[in-house]
């Protein structure tokens, strides 16, 4: 597992404002598209409402005359040819309308009213009314319907652009400032967030989450230092009092343990140190390969060292820009971790900038690598034992460096740690990679 993991991946998903934007320029679509419908068919019933209301009162008028002067009027017929079936015939004196939707040339859609002249077997006098100018209406209303739909779509979509963005702004600041107390930043707040919504509660309450944590993981922090502090004096008194005791077995197992003991609060104020963002490293240029294979001397453990065929071809002396004291306790901490939890042979491979620390045993729980190193957990049971903070420390250093500590399982089997180590960087302040002498 990488330091830099920690941080969460934004990159790659679509942004909310585009989803947002989407959605209200689909909805804006919808709208315009139901309004457009309603208005056609609200106006085409309207259209042909009037129609028949004028066909009606055209053929009262018409038969009014013709009943009095026998003229006929308003473009009154009697038995016209194209009348249709259903007028065709009535059986009573009574006026009928029918509408026609079919169109000859110029005329049509219309609305036909009819009514006989007098009784059974008498001529009908009917009148037709054109429609199509006010059909020819309907189109240029749909026409400027369109139009104004698309221009205030045109409009509509920037605003939700805007909106959108504004509100997808707000809460990338939310989503950063958690994303940073996941990181470790246990200083990252999102602040005051305009507005009386729910985005600003989600980072009042992130930042109260944050502050609460910060509280109890400090108390945490300030309680590990204070015990490991109280127990560093009389854990010294019982290493001084055992090297008193005469040898024999008794004292060599007094011993180890009181060395165990004492290693362990050591480490536990490393930890506290690194919590507390109170280590920093000091750099220097040192051969990588050689402060490898003192790391590795140092602990006293079998394992292989080796250097890249390149630096070997070379004959040159390889150098990174690092603190040498902090990168020996990775390493040597990685050496130990692989002989107490794995199995020989433990091979050390130094490549460019990088280490890589291999051995053969069952290789990294599952567990481990997907949560990273936990304290006082060492894992599965077969990886031996320990008080789990070998790991810890390795990646607390790590950190300082600024280096990247990287876990992972050989495929035909073994743990692989990999250590990559910040580019070196010359006086312009610009990064290499390597730097051969």
């Amino acid at each position: 597992m990488s330091v830099r993991s920690l941080r969460m991946p934004w990159a790659g998903r679509a942004p909310l404002r585009r989803k947002i934007a989407a959605l209200a320029a689909a909805t804006a679509l919808l709208v315009v598209a139901a309004v457009g419908v309603l208005v056609h068919l609200w106006t085409a019933q309207d259209i042909r409402s009037r129609g028949e209301a004028r066909a009606m009162n055209t053929l009262y008028a018409a038969m009014d005359v013709y009943r009095r002067t026998g003229v006929l009027t308003d473009g009154a017929e009697l038995d016209p040819d194209d009348l249709p079936a259903a007028l065709g015939a009535p059986a009573d004196s009574e006026r009928h309308h029918v509408y026609d939707g079919q169109a000859d040339g110029n005329v049509g859609p219309s609305v036909w009213a009819a009514q006989r002249t007098g009784g059974r077997g008498s001529p009908v006098l009917a009148v037709q009314i054109n429609l199509s100018p006010d059909r020819a209406n309907l189109s240029r209303l749909d026409a400027a319907m369109a139009v104004a739909s698309l221009v205030a779509l045109a409009g509509a979509v920037p605003l939700a652009v805007y909106g959108a963005g504004f509100l997808s702004r707000r809460l990338g600041r939310v989503a950063e400032t958690a994303a940073r107390i996941s990181a470790g930043d246990l200083d990252a707040r999102s602040g005051p967030t305009k507005g009386r919504d729910e985005v600003a509660d989600i980072a009042a309450t992130v930042d109260r989450m944050a502050d609460s944590l910060a509280l109890r993981l400090r108390t945490e922090r300030r309680f590990t230092a204070d015990v490991a502090h109280e127990l560093r004096t009389p854990v010294g008194g019982l290493l001084a009092a055992v090297d008193l005791l005469p040898d024999g077995e008794t004292e060599d197992l007094l011993r180890a343990r009181v060395r165990d003991l004492r290693d362990l609060v050591e480490d536990l104020l490393e930890i506290s140190r690194l919590d507390a963002g109170a280590e920093e490293a000091v750099r220097v240029r040192v051969p990588l390969g050689a402060v490898v294979a003192e790391a590795v001397s140092r602990t006293g453990l079998a394992a292989e060292v080796t250097e890249a065929a390149e630096a070997v071809a070379d004959g040159g002396a390889r150098t990174v820009e690092t603190d040498p004291r902090r990168l020996e306790r990775i390493v040597g901490n990685l050496v130990v971790n692989a002989h107490r939890h794995g199995a020989g042979p433990v091979q050390v491979t130094v490549d460019g900038p990088t280490v890589v620390v291999r051995d053969h045993g069952p290789g990294f729980p599952s567990d481990l690598l997907l949560h990273g190193p936990r304290r006082f957990h060492t894992g599965a049971r077969e990886r031996g034992s320990g008080h789990g903070l070998g790991l810890t420390i390795a990646f607390g250093q790590a950190r300082v460096l600024g280096a990247e500590l990287l876990l992972a399982n050989a495929p035909d089997g073994g743990a692989v740690a990999t250590l990559r180590l910040p580019p070196v960087t010359d006086a312009r302040g610009v990064g290499t990679p390597w730097s051969g002498h």
